[in-house]
């Protein structure tokens, strides 16, 4: 008797589990931003990743609960640290960075939560409703990408020629650069894949130039280096004038030599589209997505972490506490503060 009923459903039990045609089916794009924003809240990999970065950055399941567990436990034993993120995908940021290397991911958060204090200027009050924030967004002087490159890497454009030099300052520029990177920095696939960065100097000016001294430049690229967990895969230079070579120059020559060879100049944006593939590109730059929309996604993104991403000056780190341990006269140090910590 159960047998014929489940072989016979009635009219109306069919009528139900009829799949609905009228039903919005979601394209590719939609579904991966789903995909993408659970990863975020997890800081979980999708599974087609999970042997690359047991390959590349020796990411098992037993070793990251084991360096989670272990920072966590740096970060409550830390003199200094006072407030801090302990969430995985925050975490992750670090581990990944460093390839599970947990004194040198230790290292670089302590470095990370001291340039925040130390440079407020640059990395702190990160509102995107701030009104000139918000206007060199709406400008479209930073913006990443809708889609990934062929390597799956989250690509970052900037278009010099769209920031205005009379209106803005460096501390504008340096705090919309940490806004975007911020927002970016929990992607668990951008943790593994590293990113690509094209920027467009056309349009750039000499009060562009005169924007950042040389002492700024220096300390802001060292912050880069060896304080951002951010694993810098590629970067694109286009359309340079001669009178900003020098500038580009000087900078080039203070990143290490791993950068350095990371580094590419491009002539004209012709030329820029043989390494990067211009269909992920805006329709200006020969893709099929104009700017605009790729600026209205970055708002809505931005509004969207809005009280993540201003959250982040709560972490604190005691200044004092650092100096005696070395840390503030050279942030590149953990001379100290690190060998006080006996890691489980």
């Amino acid at each position: 008797m159960a047998t014929s009923v489940l072989q016979n459903p009635p009219e109306e039990c069919r009528r139900e589990h009829k799949p609905k045609s009228d039903s919005p089916r979601l394209t590719d794009d939609e579904r991966l931003a789903i995909l993408e924003n659970n990863e975020r809240e997890t800081g979980d990999l999708p599974m087609e990743l999970r042997e690359k970065a047991r390959i590349d950055i020796r990411e098992e399941s037993a070793l990251r609960e084991q360096a989670l567990s272990q920072m966590r436990h740096f970060i409550e034993k830390h003199p200094a640290i006072k407030k801090c993120r302990t969430d995985a995908p925050f975490l992750l940021r670090f581990l990944r960075t460093k390839k599970y290397s947990i004194p040198q991911a230790c290292s670089m958060l302590e470095r990370y939560l001291t340039i925040r204090q130390m440079y407020p200027q640059w990395f702190q009050k990160l509102d995107p409703l701030d009104p000139k924030i918000a206007a060199v967004i709406d400008a479209g002087y930073l913006v990443p990408l809708s889609k990934r490159d062929s390597e799956g890497r989250r690509v970052v454009l900037s278009c010099m020629g769209r920031f205005d030099p009379h209106m803005f300052d460096s501390c504008v520029m340096a705090r919309v650069h940490s806004m975007i990177v911020e927002l970016l920095l929990d992607e668990p696939r951008s943790q593994l894949l590293g990113y690509t960065h094209v920027n467009d100097e056309a349009g750039m000016q000499m009060p562009h130039v005169s924007l950042w001294s040389l002492t700024d430049v220096r300390i802001m690229l060292n912050c880069i280096q060896n304080s951002t967990p951010m694993r810098h895969k590629r970067t694109h230079f286009v359309n340079i004038p001669h009178y900003g070579v020098k500038f580009f120059e000087f900078a080039i020559s203070l990143l290490s030599d791993k950068l350095k060879d990371r580094v590419s100049f491009h002539r004209t944006s012709e030329d820029l589209t043989k390494y990067v593939d211009p269909a992920i590109l805006p329709k200006e730059y020969g893709g099929t997505v104009p700017l605009r929309d790729m600026i209205e996604e970055l708002k809505r993104k931005l509004l969207k972490h809005r009280e993540d991403l201003l959250s982040l000056d709560d972490m604190c780190v005691d200044l004092y506490a650092l100096e005696k341990n070395d840390l503030t006269q050279d942030i590149h140090s953990t001379a100290g503060s690190f060998r006080k910590l006996e890691l489980d």
